[in-house]
Order: structure tokens, then sequence, then C-alpha cells
């Protein structure tokens, strides 16, 4: 199997990690770690995601047809098996205190979603021509089968990294803007900044691909990104990692579908921990989710393979709560199969 040195290399040595590997995902025992998993400040931004998702229950009712579950979709013109994205996620080795460099992640990650029939975003780092450029070129050889990620750099760097694609296939293009926030980030050689729709319309029009914002938490950021071009958003908090106090993802999630369905791909992440959590978002109004410390975790854990069950696991849990509310096909996921409380 490809990459089979990551899970050998990695046996017995899940005691080194900076996480706990909690029973419940909930960002409480690791508030404030960073570097490590937890979120910022008090961590209340990472654990508002994964309350929100409990309040939303789901209405059993099972009097439909005898059928079986398409959990398929199309988005941004790729055919997926399911509507989920593994999320962007760098510093693997600072973050999890594992023996896992972010080049052996993303090669493990890519190899996974091509496995499963779904699509990675991949990272970004202060160097154009170390994470960027070496993940984009994965992603080239898979086929192109996945997204990149910019950060978003002052327009040398956008630039810089636009010609780096230049000669490679890819599928999607996104920008986490919320990652303007990273100190670190804005006190490097090519500082990030924050952006206004004239600077995303630039962004969009450098890239000719599908372009998606991530890090849209109010109506007014989506209805901006709509403006600018973008092909799709992500709500997101970034993890509850760049702004404590924050409300969940799924808090925000119907003003911002309200204001923007049918005008733009709406996808979410933040506290998704099971295939129920991808049915209650796609309930609310999402089109997809973008999966991050789940995956990340579990490739750490068990490489590709690792991801693969997970993901897998993830899967059959959609089907559970497809087939327990009447659900035949991601289209009948829809506002009356769940109440929020």
């Amino acid at each position: 199997m490809p990459y089979a040195h990551i899970q050998n290399a990695l046996k017995g040595e899940t005691d080194m990690l900076k996480c706990r590997q909690c029973r419940v995902c909930d960002g409480v025992a690791c508030r404030g770690e960073i570097p490590g998993v937890g979120g910022i400040g008090t961590g209340s931004s990472f654990t508002a995601n994964v309350q929100a998702m409990q309040k939303v229950k789901l209405n059993l009712d099972v009097i439909a047809d005898n059928a079986e579950m398409d959990t398929s979709c199309t988005l941004f013109g790729i055919d997926l098996s399911m509507p989920v994205f593994a999320a962007p996620i760098a510093g693997i080795r600072n973050n999890y205190g594992a023996d896992m460099d972010d080049d052996a992640y993303t090669a493990a990650m890519l190899d996974a979603c091509q496995t499963l029939g779904i699509r990675g975003f991949t990272g970004d780092g202060i160097d154009a021509d170390k994470l960027f450029a070496v993940s984009a070129k994965m992603i080239d050889a898979h086929q192109g089968h996945g997204a990149v990620t910019i950060k978003p750099w002052v327009r040398s760097g956008i630039d810089e990294r636009v010609q780096i694609l230049s000669s490679l296939n890819y599928e999607l293009a996104a920008m986490d803007i919320d990652a303007a926030g990273l100190p670190l980030l804005r006190a490097g050689k090519t500082p990030v900044e924050t952006k206004n729709i004239e600077k995303l319309s630039y962004v969009k029009e450098k890239l000719h691909k599908p372009f998606i914002v991530k890090g849209i938490m109010t109506v007014h950021a989506a209805l901006a990104a709509v403006q600018a071009g973008a092909d799709g958003i992500v709500v997101s908090n970034h993890g509850g990692r760049v702004l404590d106090g924050t409300l969940g993802t799924l808090d925000v999630l119907p003003e911002i579908v309200k204001a923007v369905k049918g005008k733009i791909t709406i996808l979410i992440d933040g506290g998704i921990r099971s295939g129920t959590d991808i049915f209650r978002c796609l309930a609310i109004g999402a089109d997809g989710v973008l999966i991050g410390r789940p995956f990340a975790l579990s490739a750490v854990n068990g490489g590709s393979e690792g991801l693969i069950q997970t993901a897998e696991k993830y899967r059959g849990e959609l089907k559970q709560a497809m087939r327990m509310t009447g659900c035949h096909t991601l289209k009948d996921i829809t506002g009356d199969k769940v109440r929020m409380v």
C-alpha cells in the first residue's frame, strides 16, 4: 500500500501525541493549547462548534419507501461519493506531536480521499516553494484531484503561488481568509492581510478555477464573497483557533443559508464528529462539509488507512441517519428532518 511506512513508523508512538484523543473531541481538555490542537484563549470557540451540533435534533420517521441510501453528490462539477472534504491542515508535527511531517500527511490524506471518492484541501505556509508547492504537486500527481488553499497573503504572495499553479493540474482553489489573524503569518516576510471584495475578486480572476472563500461567519461576509465572484464559501471559525468567544459555525449557518442559498455553494466545518453531524449540517442548508481534526488524527494514527476507516464510519452513520428519517438521497435531507432546540 502507498505510504505504508507511515503506519509502521507510527506504531507504538501514539503516546507521544499532544492530542489526548478524548472520547468526545470537544476542545475541553485542550483549551488554549496552541501549539497543540486546542482552541485559542479559553477555547470557547472550539467548544461552541461541538455544542452547536447538539442543538440540532433529528426527527425519526421511518414511514417511507424501502430503498437504499445514496450519499453521492456533485459539487463544483465534481462527482463525490459523499458531500465531504478533508479540511486543510498544516503543522502536523508541531500541533499533534506526531512523527509525521506535513508532506507525509498530505500524501496520506490525498491517497485516502482518492480511494474514498472525495476531495481534500491542502495547506499553505510561509515559504511558497515548500508546503504550498509540494502539496500542489501532490494534487497534480493525483490526477488533479484536490483543492489548493492559499493564505490571505499580500498581492506578491498571491502572485507567487499563482505562478506555481500555472503548470499544475488541480480542481479547486480556496483562501482561508480567517488566517489573517495568525500572528506568525502577519509578521512574516510576506505578510497576510484582511481582504475586501476587490482583493478577493483579484484572487478569483487570477486562479481561473472554482474559488472558495473559507472563514465566513456572518451574512455580511457571505454576501461579500458572492459579490467578489466566489463559487463557494466555508462557514468556519478556523476550528476556534483564531478568535476566542465566537459562535459555533452551525449557530450562524441558518442566517447565512437564508441570505445566499442558491447564489453560491455553502460548505461548513467545525465540530463535525460523526455522519449524524454531517446530516445535521445538510438539513440546516449546507451543501457539504469539511472535516479537520478527526481526519488528521486518523491519518496520524494510521496513515491513509486510518483516515479511510474514519470516513467510512461517517458514511455509515450518515446512511443510518438518512434511513431513520425517511431520506433516500441527499436532496431529501431538508429542514423538516431536524429541529433546533
